[in-house]
């Protein structure tokens, strides 16, 4: 196995983790979803870091672990918990959206050229909030990550607009 092989293994072990969480997630399994979700997480951050700026292949892999994440995981805690707690699954839904206008943001200037920058740190927070909170039973962590995912994507079209001025 080649070196730039190991990127998108993480990426397809993480795709696995991803759909377990979700079924765990529509079975009722929320704890055990949980830590499937951190599994999950931790593969594409480790992705992540082992990530080479040359990547390209890696780098979307990993751009379509981390959107495939986000939809199964937060996608299932909405349609789970909708009934029941519907501000658990307002939060889920937001954070959904939130999360999907930052990658925006990051993609579409990413492909007018501007310089915006990407990290792990961001999604490994992203992942570990959700991941807790469905270990935990905190009903606070999705609006926690829409808050994080708002405030990414400020960064990120500041970023466009500091790029635009000089």
């Amino acid at each position: 196995m080649g070196e730039r092989a190991v990127v998108p293994l993480l990426c397809i072990a993480a795709g696995v983790a991803i759909a377990v969480a979700t079924w765990l997630l529509l079975i009722r399994e929320i704890e055990p979803a949980g830590f499937a979700s951190l599994a999950a997480g931790a593969a594409l951050v480790a992705g992540g870091v082992l990530l080479r700026p040359d990547d390209r292949l890696g780098r979307v892999a990993l751009s379509f672990g981390d959107r495939l994440f986000d939809g199964c995981v937060l996608g299932a805690l909405a349609w789970v918990s909708r009934t029941e707690d519907p501000w658990l699954a307002a939060g889920a839904l937001f954070a959904l959206a939130a999360g999907f206008l930052a990658s925006y943001i990051r993609a579409r200037g990413g492909s007018l050229g501007y310089g915006i920058e990407e990290g792990v740190i961001t999604p490994a927070l992203r992942y570990g909030l959700i991941s807790a909170g469905l270990i935990g039973g905190w009903r606070w962590t999705p609006w926690a990550v829409a808050v994080l995912m708002l405030l990414a994507s400020a960064v990120r079209a500041s970023q466009v607009v500091k790029e635009e001025r000089l």
